[in-house]
């Protein structure tokens, strides 16, 4: 699975908005690689910010 797939997965079934270490944390992957990913899937307009810091699908 890609990053970005693993990354969006693990924001679709959370139940409330995920820092960028908790991701890292439940996916795996390095955190400077979950920040490039969450910066590309924002550009799509795929998540959202509810505050800063913190990341949900949208």
């Amino acid at each position: 699975m890609e990053n970005k797939e693993l990354v969006l997965k693990v924001l679709k079934e959370s139940a409330e908005p995920l820092r960028p270490g908790d991701i890292a944390e439940k996916t795996g992957l390095d955190q400077k690689v979950v920040s490039k990913v969450l910066k590309e899937l924002k550009d799509e307009d795929l998540i959202h910010s509810p505050k800063r810091c913190f990341y949900a699908a949208k």
